[in-house]
């Protein structure tokens, strides 16, 4: 796949600094393009054996009129659509992603190194380059009618938003929803998109008898930090409001304050608690910022762009709170990091839902309801071939 279409700047970041007047110049080109966006660059993935650098071919002072970067979509046939992990530090063992990549371009996403897989950037490419599992529900189906199959709660979205803009055309994650209330099935689902709300019909009466969950990302109440950090999610209010209608239609919702960055919104957590439980969350989480790969990069060339003034203390905390690096990938620590600050954030975390009612436990999502789908007729499957 053709890489040049993201504007050009494929090396590690650049720091226009006057040392390179054709980076200094790509840089600008690309920024242009890429407003609306997350990431700053489009780094060629990790596994590619061709890296690009800038050029200066004498086009470097035209001020051209360059269109945006589009996005794109591709379809991608799944072999399977659960995916089972066995990490100790999730509360749930299978998940359903229904894309890969996500237009929102949240900068801190942990899913973004995965897209250099399939050859292409953590960065721009993430986030303009979307693959949609068309057909996912028809496979879920098969996966559901398995003999051997046992239900236990599925979480839709753990690694990239099923709510993202494309699924209001594309609704993959509607179908699926329609498979799992057909069968009852019990899930959960994790967005920070008021396009949710779109399907309130399936989820407020799987609510009632206990088969699903709802958890909304809510990171900032500050609309301005929320445009830069996540560009093309629902605004703060909205997620607020999103959260209110679905505890009014009888969901249970989960608000989560993830990612807490030191110094850029973890002084706003006992606010975002406060403003979620008011619309009625009933229970709440939180994950420390996460730099895994490309991430941290990418992340320190977005902090030196939109808050260079306290860049360097931001870095300095995180790297406090993951023992000296930038990012810790053992279990038990990855989500909530280790030292002194670390644990600061976890006893206000744990203080605050104990002060806004947040501690609540909540009955497990029902598995004895669960009725595998109907099996295929001959003349169904006759009409395969």
């Amino acid at each position: 796949m053709d890489q040049s279409s993201a504007g050009g700047c494929q090396g590690p970041g650049f720091q226009v600094d006057g040392a390179n007047d054709a980076a200094a110049a790509d840089w600008r080109k690309l920024a242009q393009q890429a407003r609306g966006r997350g990431a700053g660059s489009n780094a060629s993935g990790r596994y590619e054996r061709v890296r690009t650098e800038p050029f200066d071919d004498g086009w470097a002072d035209v001020d051209d009129d360059l269109p945006p970067i589009r996005t794109q979509s591709f379809v991608e046939t799944a072999k399977s659509v659960i995916t089972y992990n066995k990490s100790p530090d999730l509360s749930f063992d299978r998940t359903i992603n229904p894309y890969r990549g996500c237009e929102h371009g949240c900068i801190y996403c942990y899913a973004r190194p995965k897209h250099a897989y399939s050859g292409l950037s953590a960065g721009l490419d993430f986030e303009t380059k979307i693959f949609v599992k068309d057909g996912a529900a028809e496979r879920l189906k098969q996966e559901l009618g398995r003999p051997r199959y046992r239900p236990r709660a599925i979480v839709l979205g753990g690694d990239t938003d099923i709510y993202q803009p494309l699924e209001k055309d594309r609704r993959v994650t509607r179908s699926i929803m329609e498979v799992l209330s057909a069968c009852r099935h019990p899930f959960g689902f994790v967005t920070k998109s008021a396009l949710v709300l779109r399907d309130l019909d399936l989820l407020a009466p799987l609510a009632e008898q206990g088969l699903v969950r709802a958890a909304i990302s809510l990171t900032t109440l500050d609309p301005r930090l929320a445009r830069r950090m996540e560009p093309r999610a629902a605004a703060p209010h909205r997620r607020l409001s999103t959260i209110k209608a679905l505890s009014e239609a009888g969901v249970p919702v989960t608000v989560m304050t993830a990612p807490l960055i030191p110094a850029l919104n973890d002084m706003e957590l006992d606010a975002l608690l406060e403003a979620a439980a008011e619309a009625g969350a009933v229970s709440a989480g939180y994950v420390l910022l996460r730099l895994p790969m490309e991430i941290s990069g990418m992340f320190q060339d977005w902090l030196a762009t939109h808050y260079p003034d306290r860049a360097a203390r931001i870095m300095k905390l995180i790297r406090e709170t993951r023992d000296g690096k930038d990012y810790q990938s053992e279990f038990g620590v990855r989500q909530r990091g280790t030292g002194p600050y670390a644990r600061l954030i976890a006893q206000r975390f744990n203080a605050a839902c104990t002060r806004f009612g947040l501690d609540r436990n909540r009955p497990p999502l029902r598995t004895d309801l669960f009725r595998p789908p109907p099996p295929k007729t001959g003349a169904e499957q006759l009409n395969l071939f």
